[in-house]
């Protein structure tokens, strides 16, 4: 009987499950893949972009080819609920889609709760495609603009990095600007190396990039700290963590308090064995693992895997993230700081060792050749060429 395997998002760790079905054919299974976008924007690349060092289609991997080469259909829709019990997804066309096994890789959304009455102001920054269009059309509307003034709400990497960018992008295109960051002290690069923590200070000074910590709350024309000083902000964006899709706790999956997917070490649903899930929307039952995206692709391989074991009635493996973790952080001007456990480095040659990693990473998930150019590509999903 033919199984039907459905891949839900285009995230990281769907990208390793794709490269697996080119690979080996999946015989006996129809295969789908249910994604918002055609295109797929690496994360870890997009500091760079602000900055100028890449251009758009340096960063967006097309899912159309590797789908085809998977032996997948591609369909463009949003994820809008899930019944478990009857295995069937309800997308926003209208369609609902029947599953023998499904894979959840949908990302999670920005949390703009507080931030949410600095209405257009606001730029969240997920979805990355989204977050990229608006980010080059505020420039070209602000370009002839006396001054302009950016806040980056969020003191994890993302926020680290995007406010470091966003200098450079500032920099380069206006006489006069401020960049601030808004983070909870204890939200300031947590997990990472106390050292991290410092050469990153340091660096957000060196720059002139306030760093206000503390709460805030989104306001007509910026943001109103909880020390109840004003910060005027013309551009806000959030870098305030992932929450999970509401329609996940409403599934009857089992999920955390807050929403997310709980799912053991083999990446399986502990409530529903015909679901696995991996990235920004899951809970590790045993044991407490950030929301990175590092460790969404090192999940990849291990979820392709246990789809594959699964259909073939094999044991399934398991992911468990090595004790120490390299982290390279981008600075915005070519260099960066990276980390290996407490073995903490800054420079040029750290930011040499990101850009070849990130790189690799999107080239190795290319056809050698695209059905699109580069400039129809960056047409379609609306980013210019701006940064």
């Amino acid at each position: 009987m033919t199984r039907r395997v459905i891949l839900a998002g285009g995230g990281h760790a769907h990208l390793a499950v794709l490269a697996d079905w080119a690979r080996a054919p999946m015989p006996g299974t129809q295969r789908w893949l249910v994604t918002s976008s055609r295109f797929t924007a690496y994360s870890g690349m997009l500091p760079g972009w602000l900055a100028g060092i890449y251009q758009a289609h340096d960063l967006l991997i097309d899912l159309k080819p590797l789908a085809e080469r998977a032996g997948a259909q591609l369909i463009l829709a949003d994820v809008v609920g899930l019944d478990p019990a009857r295995r069937t997804l309800s997308l926003s066309s209208g369609e609902e889609m029947g599953f023998d096994l499904l894979s959840l890789a949908i990302g999670g959304e920005t949390d703009t709760s507080a931030l949410a009455a600095s209405g257009d102001r606001l730029l969240p920054v997920r979805p990355v495609g989204a977050f990229m269009a608006r980010w080059s059309n505020l420039l070209e509307a602000k370009t002839l603009a006396p001054v302009i003034n950016v806040a980056v709400v969020g003191g994890g990497a993302a926020g680290v990095e995007l406010a470091l960018g966003v200098d450079v992008a500032l920099r380069n295109t206006f006489r006069s600007y401020r960049v601030s960051l808004v983070t909870p002290s204890d939200g300031f690069l947590s997990g990472h190396a106390a050292q991290v923590r410092k050469l990153a200070i340091m660096e957000l000074a060196d720059r002139g990039i306030a760093v206000h910590f503390t709460q805030a709350a989104g306001e007509d024309n910026g943001l109103l700290l909880a020390s109840g000083n004003f910060l005027p902000a013309d551009c806000i964006i959030a870098a305030t963590g992932s929450r999970a899709p509401r329609w996940l706790a409403q599934s009857g999956l089992a999920c955390n308090e807050q929403g997310f997917v709980a799912v053991g070490a083999d990446l399986r649903s502990t409530s529903h064995t015909e679901i696995f899930a991996a990235g920004d929307v899951i809970d590790r039952s045993d044991r407490k693992l950030e929301r990175s995206g590092v460790h969404a692709v090192k999940a990849g391989p291990v979820l392709a895997a246990n789809l594959r074991a699964t259909l073939s009635g094999i044991s399934l493996q398991q992911y468990q993230p090595r004790n120490r973790t390299l982290y390279l952080l981008a600075l915005g001007n070519r260099r960066a700081i990276a980390s290996w456990g407490g073995i903490v480095t800054s420079g040029k040659m750290a930011w040499r060792l990101k850009d070849w990693i990130d790189r690799l990473f999107v080239e190795r998930h290319r056809m050698a050749e695209f059905n699109l150019s580069r400039d129809e590509r960056d047409e379609k999903v609306g980013i210019s060429h701006f940064a």
